[in-house]
C-alpha cells in the first residue's frame, strides 16, 4: 500500500488521538495521532520497508514518494512547496522538534510509536526522529530548467547516495544554476541522499537527461567534461570563465567519465594537483569546480 489515499489511514483499529501543538503562541489541530506498537502497522511500511525503487514509482511518476528525514530537511521541503503525506516520529517530537511543522501541516496523519519501537527503522535516530513521507514531484524538462541558466552541473553514472547528496549541497551553495543527472545515476530524492544534501535538492532546479545533452547544445551551453587526458585545461583558464553559459559533467566515482562523453565536450578540464595527488573524490571535485566555474559577476 502506498500513501496516496488519506482515508485508508483510518480503516484500521489503532490507538488514535487527536492532538493540539501550540507553537508561537497559536494552537492547531490536526489529523489523529496514530500509536503504533509494530512496525508491520498499515501504512507504516512506506517508512519501514518499501524500497527506494517503490518508493520512486519510475513508470508512474505521479505517485511518487519519497522520505525527508530531520526537522531541518523537511522545514526546507515544505518551504520549497513540497507536499507532506504522513509523518512518523516519537510522541516528545511532536511537541517538541516537529511542533512548528505539524502546525503547518493540519490534516496531515502522524504516526507515533516509543523510541525502542522506532530505533529498529535503519538510521532513525540519525535523524533526529522525525520522518516525512512527501509526494515526488514531476520530472521537469531540460528545456524548462536551464532555458535562463548559465552555469550547470552534469552528473553522470554517480552512484554513491553521499556523493550526490554532497554535490547537490555544493551546487546551491556555490553558484550552479541546475544540476542534470544522468538515468544511471542516483536519485537526488533518494533518503541518504537528501539527508546529505541537507535539504539542497529542494532548492535548486534539477532533472533527468540522456548523456548526448543535445538538449543544452541546443540552448547554447558549452561542455567542460573533468577528466584527466592529455588534452586536459586547467581549471582556472580564463576561457572557461568567460564562456557565458556552461555545463560542466563529472562523471563515477570510479572510472570517471566514459571515454564517449569526453569527446563529446567542448573542453575537458583538470584540476592542477600536488604531491602525487592524481584525483579528487567527485564530491569534493565538484566543489572546487563550481567554485572556479561559477558565473561572472555582471
Amino acid at each position: 500500500m502506498f500513501l496516496l489515499h488519506r482515508p485508508a489511514f483510518y480503516n484500521y483499529n489503532s490507538s488514535i488521538s487527536t492532538t493540539n501543538v501550540t507553537f508561537a503562541g497559536k494552537s492547531t489541530t490536526y489529523m489523529p495521532v496514530i500509536e503504533i506498537s509494530s512496525l508491520d502497522y498499515p501504512g507504516v511500511e512506506v517508512f519501514s520497508t518499501l524500497t527506494e525503487a517503490q518508493l520512486r514509482r519510475k513508470l508512474e511518476p505521479e505517485k511518487g514518494i519519497f522520505i525527508a528525514e530531520s526537522p531541518k530537511v523537511i522545514r526546507v521541503a515544505l518551504d520549497a512547496g513540497y507536499e507532506p503525506l504522513a509523518f512518523l516520529c516519537e510522541r516528545r517530537h511532536i511537541e517538541g522538534d516537529a511542533a512548528d511543522i505539524l502546525a503547518r501541516c493540519a490534516g496531515i496523519p502522524v504516526y507515533t510509536g516509543s523510541r525502542e519501537l522506532l530505533s529498529r527503522l535503519t538510521g532513525y535516530v540519525l535523524t533526529r526522529g522525525v520522518l516525512c513521507a512527501m509526494r515526488r514531484p514531476m520530472p521537469r524538462r531540460v528545456d524548462e530548467i536551464c532555458r535562463d541558466a548559465h552555469r550547470v552541473a552534469v552528473i553522470e553514472g554517480v552512484t554513491d547516495t553521499t556523493n550526490i547528496g554532497a554535490i547537490f549541497r555544493s551546487a546551491a551553495a556555490l553558484g550552479m544554476d541546475a544540476v542534470l543527472l544522468t538515468p544511471d545515476s542516483c536519485d537526488p530524492l533518494n533518503r541518504r541522499a537528501v539527508r546529505v544534501s541537507m535539504g539542497s535538492a529542494f532548492l535548486i532546479p534539477w532533472t533527468w537527461t540522456e548523456p548526448s545533452l543535445a538538449e543544452l547544445r541546443q540552448l547554447g551551453f558549452r561542455t567542460a567534461a573533468m577528466a584527466l587526458t592529455d588534452q586536459s585545461v586547467p581549471l582556472d583558464a580564463p576561457v572557461l570563465k568567460q564562456e557565458p553559459r556552461l555545463a560542466l559533467i563529472m562523471g563515477t566515482e570510479g572510472d570517471g567519465l566514459p571515454q564517449e562523453s569526453i569527446a563529446r565536450a567542448d573542453y575537458v578540464v583538470r584540476i592542477p594537483m600536488q604531491h602525487g595527488v592524481d584525483s579528487l573524490n567527485v564530491a569534493a571535485a565538484s566543489a572546487v569546480a563550481f567554485w572556479e566555474l561559477r558565473r561572472p559577476a555582471d
